[in-house]
Order: C-alpha cells, then sequence, then structure tokens
C-alpha cells in the first residue's frame, strides 16, 4: 500500500489531536495519523506538493486547489516546499514511512516549526510543537 501525503502533512501527524475542519477531514487524517504512529506497520509514502489522501475530505478542497481563503494554496504549497527542503527529501518520490519519520526525528526541531509552518492556524495550539518533541524523544533512545 502506497500512501500519498503532502509535504507539511508529513510533519500534522505528530501533532494532531483530532482537531480539523470538518468530521469527515478529522476521521481521515485520524486513519492516516493511526497509520502513522503504528511501530508495527511500515509502508510506502509518495511525498507530494498537492492534493493528497488529507485533502480529499478537507471541505476548503476545490477542483484544482484549496479554497479556504485567497492565500491558502499558496500557504500551504509553501509550507509542504518548506517541509520537503528541511527533510533534503524529493517531491513526487516514493520512500518507506519509517524512514521518513527517521528523518522529521533527526532534522526537525519544534522551534523549526515556527518558520517551517509560519502562519498556519495551528500551529498557535502548541500540538505541533509537543508533537515533534515527543517524536524527538522517542527516536533519542
Amino acid at each position: 500500500m502506497t500512501k500519498v501525503l503532502r509535504g507539511h502533512h508529513l510533519l500534522c501527524v505528530h501533532g494532531f489531536q483530532g482537531l480539523g475542519y470538518s468530521p469527515a477531514f478529522v476521521e481521515k487524517m485520524n486513519e492516516i495519523v493511526t497509520d502513522i504512529r503504528n511501530d508495527q506497520l511500515d509502508f510506502q509514502i509518495q511525498v507530494v506538493a498537492a492534493f493528497d489522501e488529507a485533502c480529499m475530505a478537507c471541505p476548503h478542497r476545490g477542483i484544482e486547489k484549496c479554497e479556504a481563503d485567497q492565500n491558502s494554496n499558496e500557504h500551504v504549497l509553501s509550507m509542504d516546499e518548506k517541509v520537503i527542503r528541511h527533510l533534503g527529501i524529493e517531491k513526487e518520490k516514493v520512500y518507506q514511512k519509517s524512514e521518513l519519520i527517521s528523518l522529521t526525528a533527526e532534522k526537525v526541531k519544534p522551534e523549526d516549526l515556527d518558520d517551517i509552518c509560519e502562519n498556519c492556524s495551528w500551529l498557535s495550539y502548541g500540538v505541533c510543537k509537543e508533537g515533534m518533541a515527543k517524536l524527538r524523544e522517542k527516536y533519542e533512545k
């Protein structure tokens, strides 16, 4: 099974606490997060800077772009690109989940989210930085 995830969702999954844009989005994101957090499960993930599986359940998904507001599509694409650059990976390439999680734990500090996720509405909740700190702690051992 190969999942498709946009760049910034590679980080969102670690802080996800059941908040979201709609019940359908929360349900879909929860499915993705459950698989990502399952240490017994490894699978392929194609990393994209475009709609992914979570976006398919989002009420802001337009036909070709995010339509949450007039700047949202550029904003999410910018976050995708920042994550991809920060992790040193390539768009459209397929990676093992375990490799992406290990890279994230190694390369992304909680304070990096201030730049990578700048202006994201979820950043102020603190769950993203908390999730990143827990991930890093888990991989330090």
